[in-house]
């Protein structure tokens, strides 16, 4: 079977970025500095969700499906930098050459992994095949909207509209799931200053999660899978979640009805 791999980023302002696009160079604080581009934002827009480039990655989670196994994580560790984390995401698709799944990673996730990327020069050939090397990625690669080597849930499910679009918290509680927990994304800088950065990781793993339990479902849908392969797709992902010691997926679980 082809892997699966489903995934979810958590970004912060990037600070060090925002002093040299806004030329300061006063001693004033991350916090501070980020309030300014937040205001900024909200004058020229009307709200302060800040450009894409303008974010900084500090999480990014996998729940990865193979022929033998299912496991989800947060990649690399607490203290490794930005960097590092994209080039571990970049060098499991070198290695699976996996289906992408997300939840608006065509309209977030994979383009604030692009910007940082050229910030870092992280290379990744394989994601970025079309066909010159590979002929298979001519008509079905990462980078195209409409092919199935990337799955954008949301922007499939809601015929690529967005008065269409559904949040996945709400998405995957209709569906049975956990949903959300502890944090939700407007939240993740406030907790990124007071420390919590595990809080985030363990956040970030449980939307990879939820985002591959959707896909599930959708699988069901389009026939892809019978309801007993279904039954037992999920049977494996909440066996694999309660063998495990870690208080959110101990919480994941529990909220499963």
């Amino acid at each position: 079977m082809t892997p699966i791999l489903a995934f979810d980023i958590e970004t912060v302002p990037d600070v060090a970025g925002l002093r040299l696009l806004h030329g300061i160079e006063a001693q004033i604080s991350d916090h501070d500095l980020a309030e300014f581009a937040f205001r900024e934002r909200r004058a020229r827009t009307g709200h302060d969700f800040l450009p894409l480039h303008q974010h900084r990655v500090v999480a990014i989670a996998c729940a990865l499906r193979d022929e033998d196994s299912f496991r989800c994580w947060s990649l690399g560790s607490a203290e490794e930098t930005e960097a590092v984390l994209i080039r571990r995401f970049f060098d499991g698709i070198e290695k699976y050459t996996p289906q992408l799944v997300s939840w608006n990673g065509s309209g977030f996730d994979l383009p604030v992994l692009h910007y940082r990327s050229l910030v870092h020069g992280v290379s990744a050939p394989r994601y970025w095949e079309q066909g010159d090397e590979d002929k298979d990625f001519r008509y079905n690669n990462y980078i195209a909207r409409y092919h199935m080597r990337h799955v954008d849930l949301m922007d499939v499910l809601s015929l690529y509209q967005n008065r269409g679009q559904a949040p996945l918290d709400e998405m995957a509680r209709l569906l049975g799931f956990p949903g959300k927990l502890g944090l939700d994304g407007s939240r993740v800088w406030e907790a990124y200053q007071a420390g919590e950065i595990e809080s985030i990781r363990n956040y970030c793993a449980t939307d990879a999660a939820n985002t591959y339990l959707v896909f599930q479902r959708f699988q069901l849908i389009r026939g892809q899978c019978d309801e007993k392969q279904y039954r037992k797709e999920l049977k494996l992902v909440r066996e694999t979640f309660a063998k495990s010691g870690e208080n959110h997926w101990r919480e994941f679980v529990g909220r499963w009805s």
